[in-house]
């Protein structure tokens, strides 16, 4: 008698019959970043779907990312296995109050980073990656005043890289970055001596004056790997764990907990299950249904971003 087939064998079953293609963002757990197709941060997922001659995304993340996905793509049918699966910055910053801001200062120059929704993304200029925020904000003349949203953390630590005085930064903030506690990474310092500390620039300054170095999750990962470093502390969502020990095999990776949870997790992407992604596929919802008039006032932004590179 066969056994029966594992959650896996069927999203496997179900990524073929729908011709899919599978796309997880770092911080997922291990078991769906084990058969997807692609493990990225939200951007890189986002240009890998544009590469793939299939029907449907799976996005694997948060909410806007899976948007995101669908404006790269808007012929495409786009799921996620979890539309609850949200954003604290996404929550701090309403298109409407963006809109506002625009009416007063229509002379400034509203740089949107990823994490936000497609509404905020189709009132901004240009948008722009952890990776790449500190080269975007380069990119805009000198005398511009520049609004930065929504992470606060994320665009002070932009301001101080590119020493400009005229940029306004919206005070959201990552519940996960945002509650990391210099007073425990130097705790954490103390108990692993050797340790390189390494950190998202969504973490507070008092975290970001400890490190050793700084970038965005895949930046993160690509610098462990190359590192001589055998030991790091990592200020960032844990489930990066999974991709830095394939990254980086043999070496070793230290958390530090947060406030909120007392741990390092984001629990919007905890939301998603191998259970949740394989009715995802079956069923096709989840799905990212955007107007075509929208997705045409995000995709500006986007396309200016990556023009920049």
């Amino acid at each position: 008698m066969l056994a029966a087939p594992t959650i896996s064998e069927e999203i496997l079953d179900l990524k073929r019959d729908r011709r899919a293609i599978l796309l997880a963002h770092h911080y997922q757990e291990p078991e769906i970043q084990e058969i997807a197709d692609v493990v990225g941060d939200s951007l890189e997922l986002a240009r890998k779907a544009l590469k793939y001659e299939g029907d449907v995304i799976a996005f694997c993340g948060v909410w806007f990312m899976a948007e995101t996905a669908k404006v790269l793509n808007p012929t495409r049918i786009v799921v996620a296995p979890d539309q609850d699966a949200g954003c604290s910055l996404v929550d701090s910053c309403k298109a409407d109050d963006v809109r506002e801001y625009r009416r007063r200062n229509p002379d400034h120059v509203i740089v949107s980073y990823i994490n936000t929704s497609v509404e905020v993304k189709a009132e901004s200029d240009i948008l722009c990656t952890s990776r790449n925020a500190v080269k975007i904000v380069n990119s805009i003349p000198r005398e511009k005043t520049v609004l930065f949203l929504p992470d606060r953390n994320l665009g002070a630590w932009v301001q101080r890289e590119t020493g400009r005085e005229n940029m306004k930064i919206w005070q959201g903030s990552c519940i996960v970055h945002n509650t990391f506690p210099s007073r425990r990474l130097l705790d954490a310092k103390v108990r692993f001596p050797e340790a390189e500390v390494v950190a998202h620039p969504e973490c507070p300054e008092a975290v970001l004056r400890h490190a050793d170095f700084v970038g965005s999750t895949s930046a993160i990962i690509e610098h462990c790997a190359g590192s001589a470093s055998r030991e790091f502390i990592v200020m960032t969502e844990s489930g990066v764990n999974y991709s830095l020990e394939r990254a980086a095999p043999g070496k070793r990776f230290h958390y530090v907990a947060n406030e909120n949870c007392n741990c390092s997790e984001c629990p919007f992407m905890r939301l998603n299950t191998l259970e949740k992604l394989r009715d995802a596929l079956m069923n096709l919802t989840p799905r990212v249904e955007l107007s075509p008039e929208l997705m045409r006032r995000a995709l500006v932004p986007l396309e200016r971003m990556l023009a920049v590179g």
